[in-house]
């Protein structure tokens, strides 16, 4: 589908010199002189590259629609992830650097939705909060506000996140996929 440059939105998927890119942040300008136009950061889906674009509202762009599909993840082996289609049972395979600091959370049987490009996978969402145990977490120090302060803790998967000072060690908790951080207690 062509649309303008200037009606390129955040989040938008285009095809942009022979490869497919996210916007990530837009800004219009109009200049005392000449046309207005829109200055886009790009992402590339592919490689992860960043690029900076004019577009006038003259220009046009190809807009891609990715189709989304739900996997569950099965298991690691060693740098490749496996994920199977919960419709046709039929399995993909990606690398776990495509996933990103993510692939910490990654847990068996979790559903996630990947972005498919031409039947490629460009993307894999995992759910944006899961439940883990805290395996460490530092004692409390005494005289410190429990309102303000948070103690260094690690999950079971290994990641390093900060805790309220009353988690202990054994503490299943809610963090949120996203930024690593603690969200509540689980229930």
């Amino acid at each position: 589908m062509k649309i303008s440059g200037v009606d390129i939105r955040p989040g938008n998927i285009i095809e942009y010199e022979g490869g497919i890119w996210k916007a990530v942040k837009i800004q219009h300008t109009q200049p005392g002189k000449g046309g207005a136009y829109m200055q886009v950061e790009l992402k590339n889906m592919i490689d992860g590259r960043k690029n900076n674009v004019r577009f006038r509202s003259a220009e046009t762009v190809t807009r891609v629609r990715l189709d989304t599909k739900e996997y569950q993840y099965l298991f690691a082996d060693g740098d490749m992830l496996t994920f199977m289609d919960k419709e046709n049972y039929e399995q993909i395979t990606i690398p776990s650097e495509d996933v990103g600091e993510q692939v910490a959370f990654l847990q068996d049987g979790m559903e996630v939705l990947i972005e498919m490009y031409e039947e490629k996978p460009i993307s894999v969402q995992l759910p944006d909060q899961i439940e883990a145990e805290i395996v460490e977490a530092d004692a409390v120090v005494k005289g410190q506000t429990a309102s303000s302060s948070y103690k260094p803790a690690v999950l079971d998967n290994g990641v390093r996140i900060m805790v309220p000072p009353h988690i202990e060690s054994g503490t299943r908790v809610i963090v949120d996929t996203r930024d690593s951080s603690y969200v509540k207690r689980a229930d």
